[in-house]
């Protein structure tokens, strides 16, 4: 079964809002466990209007539609209506509902407004979903073979009507739960539409899926396998990650959720050697996302702070940064045998990388970044050319 998620609210579309989206994260993961994929995912603000129209869409493409936010007492809460409009089933007072809300603030120690009313008003024949955390209860329509499931924009209590209620719900509907089962094979040194051309074949299939994620410095080609057994689901993956290591095996670096970090570091220690690192411009952030693997450390020499200095007078912020990282790897030679330059020039927000290992130099610049994205940019692609040439010498261009 496909479903489709729906986050209602103003406040996640607003350009002056922090409030970010966390629970069609969270609904799609919970969807997922049950064999349930989620097709798509659509956020809409209070508009009763607009709400309808994206009901009606959602209804049209999956068999399951949930909804989260809209269901408080106020005049921009508006998900019922809207489920109620797209229906074709008139909102119904319960009182049982208001009575449960009373008794909810009277516990609260908090007074009850009249507006609260409209809680307790669920779409013609809506199957209650309890809210154990708060005060809006959610509902669930059953309608002409799809199903809506509304519930709170409350993180809190959304999690839990799903875990009490949705899930054991949904699970009678999709019977056997099906396993859905991922493999992420993780590629560095390459670039996504290389990648394409060699398994573009493989994005085309229906299941498993093949999908292919970007990164600053590595791709991830994600498979995907939905079936009725563990053992069904790995022998689909296994028979796709075979062709794929078959086809860009050299460009593999690790598996599932195995950082670029960890490569490197076991890069490292297999070619027992150390490495010096110079950073320029980049606010350290290459050191820092290798201080995620402390024992990479101990194999990277820290050059003198006066060698170092000497090396930042080199450097013209007119110049092009590849020919300043080539000129900082080229003196930093005299003093260590392995090095990698990582320079950002900030007024131009030109980047480049410089890597020397085992007497192989080799270069990149990169002509684009904004002053908050260029430092991680270069950084990634640093990291890239780092394992690459510590694993791949005489491979070719990378």
């Amino acid at each position: 079964m496909h479903a489709e998620i729906v986050s209602i609210g103003e406040e996640l579309l607003s350009s002056d809002s922090d409030t970010l989206d966390t629970n069609s994260v969270y609904i799609t993961k919970q969807l997922g466990a049950i064999g349930v994929r989620v097709l798509y995912k659509t956020t809409v603000g209070d508009d009763e209007k607009r709400i309808i129209e994206v009901l009606k869409l959602a209804l049209s493409r999956t068999q399951i539609v949930v909804t989260t936010g809209g269901l408080g007492p106020t005049v921009d809460d508006m998900t019922r209506q809207g489920v109620a409009e797209t229906t074709g089933r008139p909102l119904q007072f319960h009182q049982e509902l208001l009575d449960d809300i009373a008794a909810k603030f009277a516990r609260f120690g908090a007074r009850m407004s009249d507006n609260n009313r409209i809680q307790a008003m669920l779409p013609e024949g809506a199957i209650t979903i309890n809210n154990p955390t708060g005060t809006a209860p959610g509902f669930i329509v059953e309608h002409q073979k799809r199903i809506i499931l509304s519930l709170p924009g409350v993180p809190r209590e959304m999690k839990a009507m799903m875990e009490q209620t949705v899930i054991p719900y949904l699970r009678q509907k999709v019977g056997t739960p099906a396993v859905i089962k991922t493999r992420v094979i993780r590629l560095a040194g390459i670039g996504e539409s290389l990648i394409d051309e060699q398994i573009g074949h493989l994005e085309k299939l229906t299941n498993p899926t093949v999908g292919l994620n970007a990164h600053t410095g590595q791709v991830d080609v994600r498979i995907t396998a939905r079936t009725a057994t563990e053992e069904e689901a790995a022998a689909l993956i296994q028979k796709v990650e075979e062709e794929v290591r078959a086809k860009l095996g050299a460009y593999i670096y690790g598996v599932d959720r195995e950082p670029l970090e960890a490569a490197f570091n076991r890069a490292l220690k297999d070619a027992g050697m150390r490495i010096a690192l110079i950073e320029i411009g980049t606010q350290g952030m290459l050191s820092r996302r290798l201080e995620s693997q402390p024992e990479a450390l101990a194999q990277i020499d820290v050059l003198d702070e006066a060698l170092v200095a000497q090396f930042r007078l080199e450097i013209d912020p007119q110049a092009d940064s590849r020919a300043t990282a080539e000129r900082l790897v080229s003196l930093a030679l005299s003093h260590t045998r392995h090095v990698a330059a990582v320079v950002l020039i900030a007024g131009e927000n030109s980047m480049a990388v410089c890597v020397s290992v085992n007497g192989e130099t080799r270069s990149r610049g990169y002509g684009y970044g904004t002053s908050t994205t260029a430092p991680d940019m270069i950084a990634g692609w640093g990291l890239s050319i780092l394992w690459w040439m510590l694993t791949h010498k005489g491979m070719g261009k990378l």
